[in-house]
């Protein structure tokens, strides 16, 4: 029986661990062939095995997705690997949080350059490609439908204290996929977006300020405090926050030929939450 991904190519950014390891190994099961990245090279190469392991294929393309060079080297390599490029997943992200008068300029930039710039490169980068091959495809009298995935949170719906820089960039992906959903249409490209409430990660699950993770050289800290997180989970109409797996099966709704006509959508995996 054929997999709804077999062939397909998917391009997923942060998914060495976490929610986006989760998007990767979904998308394999389905016979998606994947590049994977992350900051570090060991938790993308457990990826890529955990893939293999499977029977599937991937790849690595290492390194800090606001480099200015990383869009045409994430582009290039699927394009060079596995001569396609059917699925985009702009997933890294992490959080660096203050109250608006304690906030630097370097936290703000450092959240627009990861949750939107980045994503915009990567998408530029891809589009010409794209391009390519739907002309090449249009010849030969094929439809092929190509889909871009980004991740947004509630935070990025509603706003969120402490995180102006995070909320910001969130809305603006919100925005940059209706765009690209009118822009890239005519390619069969479906652009969607889907926001996230709490997900259980390793950037949430640790007691707040109790450990940090290093990202681009800088420590921060990571981690929700356990009163906070207990009042979180009971505002949830689910009564808890999600799994990294449960998170993935929503970027899975976006990339299946089922929602090969639904484009310029959010949609929210939040157990139910519609605000904070």
């Amino acid at each position: 029986m054929s997999r709804k991904l077999d062939g397909k190519v998917a391009l997923i950014t942060g998914s060495g661990r976490g929610i986006g390891r989760s998007i990767a190994l979904k998308l394999a099961s389905e016979g998606a062939r994947i590049v994977i990245n992350d900051l570090d090279l060991e938790p993308a190469n457990e990826t890529v095995e955990l893939i293999r392991a499977a029977g599937g294929q991937a790849v690595t393309c290492i390194g800090s997705v606001t480099a200015p060079d990383f869009a045409e080297r994430f582009i290039g390599t699927a394009v060079n690997e596995f001569k396609g490029l059917d699925i985009i997943v702009n997933n890294a992200g992490y959080t660096w949080d203050a109250v608006v008068q304690k906030m630097t300029d370097e936290q703000w930039y450092a959240m627009l350059d990861c949750h939107l710039t980045a994503p915009f490169r990567i998408l530029r980068a891809a589009q010409p490609v794209i391009r390519s091959l739907d002309k090449a495809e249009a010849a030969a009298g094929q439809r092929v439908v190509r889909k871009v995935v980004n991740i947004s949170s509630v935070a990025g719906l509603f706003g969120n204290a402490g995180q102006a820089n995070y909320s910001a960039a969130k809305a603006g992906i919100v925005g940059m996929t209706q765009t690209l959903a009118k822009e890239w249409g005519r390619m069969n490209v479906t652009v969607n977006c889907v926001a996230y409430g709490f997900i259980k990660t390793r950037l949430t699950v640790s007691a707040a300020g109790a450990s940090t993770a290093n990202i681009e050289g800088r420590e921060i800290k990571v981690g929700v405090n356990p009163d906070l997180m207990a009042m979180m989970e009971r505002s949830i109409p689910m009564g808890r926050g999600g799994t990294p797996d449960e998170a993935a099966g929503a970027v899975y709704l976006f990339c299946i030929p089922e929602s090969d006509y639904v484009s310029g959508q959010t949609l929210m995996c939040s157990g139910g939450l519609t605000g904070i």
